[in-house]
C-alpha cells in the first residue's frame, strides 16, 4: 500500500493509492503520548496511533478535530498514520520512568480514533505499540469497536493491568447500520469480547478487565433489548450515557454531525421520550446483570 506524506500546513492532499475507499496519509508526529484532559482527564496520557477513523460513526465527536473543514466533511474516508509512533513511545516511556521510577503511567488508547480500525490489520501500528509497552507495564485501557483486537491476544495477556472497552451502543442491528454503517456488526463485537475474556487470564498477577461501553445509548427495539442485555454477562462493567442533544449547550452537542441529527428524526419514537427510554434501559441492565457493575458516563471510563 502506498500513501502520501501529510503536513498539517497542507490542505487535503491527494493520495497515490487507497486502502479500500480510505485516503491514507503518513505523518511524523512530534509526540505520541499526550496529556489527557476533559472526560478522561484522570489518565496521565491518551494514545492515538492514528488520526481519523474508517468507521466514521455519524455521532462521533472526534470528527470535530479533523485538520480542516473538508476532512471533517469526509469523516470516515481518510486516516493519518503516525508512522513514527513506535519509536516515539519508547522514548516517552523511558522519559516518564526516569521522572516517576515507581509509578506506571495510566494510558487511554484511544480518545479520537479506533486503534483497531480496518487499516490496522495491514499496518499493525497498534500491535507495534503494544509490543513496546509490555516491558514498561503501563496501566492501559483500550477503547475499540473492532474484532481485530483478538489478533493481539498474545500481547494483551502479557499486560498486568489492562481494561478493554468494547463499544456497542445498541442491541438492534438495523439501528447500528443506520448510525454506524461502516462499523462491525453487533454480534462480531460480542464474539470478540467473549473470545478475549476466555483467552486472557484474570488473576492476581494479571488484572485484566472487560467493559461494554454503550455511549451513547442509541435506539434499541423492544424485542432486542432483553436478549442483548443477557449477552453482556461475560463482562464485568457496563458504561452507559445518553445521546448528547443538539439543543444542549456542550462541546459534544456542538460537534454533533448533521447525519446523526437527521437520524434522530427517523427514530422519533425513541428520542421523543429519550429520558424515559434511557432510564428504563438502565433499570433493565441493573435488574438482569446483578453481577456486572454499571456506571453512567465519565465515572465508568477509568481502569478501576
Amino acid at each position: 500500500m502506498k500513501s502520501q506524506e501529510y503536513s498539517v500546513r497542507q490542505s487535503t492532499p491527494r493520495v497515490l493509492e487507497k486502502f479500500g475507499n480510505t485516503n491514507v496519509y503518513n505523518l511524523d508526529s512530534k509526540t505520541i503520548l499526550n496529556k489527557a484532559t476533559g472526560y478522561i482527564g484522570s489518565y496521565d496520557f491518551t494514545l492515538n496511533p492514528y488520526r481519523g477513523c474508517q468507521y466514521g460513526c455519524s455521532y462521533c465527536y472526534a470528527a470535530a478535530f479533523s485538520p480542516n473543514s473538508q476532512m471533517r466533511q469526509d469523516w470516515g474516508n481518510w486516516v493519518i498514520v503516525k508512522q513514527n509512533a513506535v519509536e516515539l513511545i519508547e522514548k516517552e516511556l523511558k522519559k516518564w520512568y526516569k521522572r516517576n521510577p515507581n509509578k506506571p503511567p495510566t494510558i487511554y488508547m484511544s480518545s479520537v480514533t479506533d486503534p483497531y480500525q480496518p487499516l490496522e490489520s495491514q499496518i499493525q501500528l497498534t500491535r507495534g505499540l503494544l509490543s513496546v509497552m509490555i516491558p514498561y507495564q503501563p496501566i492501559l485501557v483500550i477503547q475499540t469497536r473492532s474484532p481485530i483486537i483478538v489478533r493481539d491476544i498474545d500481547l494483551l495477556k502479557q499486560f498486568k493491568r489492562l481494561r478493554v472497552n468494547m463499544s456497542i451502543p445498541t442491541g438492534s442491528e438495523s439501528v447500528r447500520k443506520d448510525f454506524e454503517p461502516q462499523s462491525p456488526s453487533i454480534q462480531a463485537r460480542l464474539n470478540a469480547i467473549g473470545k478475549l475474556r476466555h483467552n486472557i487470564p484474570d488473576n492476581q498477577d494479571h488484572q485484566i478487565r472487560f467493559s461494554i461501553t454503550i455511549t451513547p445509548l442509541l435506539p434499541i427495539f423492544p424485542e432486542d433489548e432483553t436478549p442483548f442485555i443477557c449477552k453482556l454477562e461475560v463482562i464485568d462493567r457496563i458504561v452507559i450515557q445518553a445521546f448528547h442533544s443538539a439543543s444542549q449547550k456542550s462541546v459534544l452537542a456542538a460537534t454533533t454531525r448533521k447525519e446523526a441529527v437527521n437520524l434522530k428524526e427517523k427514530y422519533k419514537w425513541w428520542y421523543d421520550n429519550e429520558s424515559e427510554k434511557y432510564n428504563n434501559f438502565l433499570e433493565n441492565l441493573k435488574a438482569l446483570l446483578c453481577d456486572v457493575e454499571v456506571f453512567e458516563g465519565k465515572a465508568g471510563f477509568g481502569y478501576d
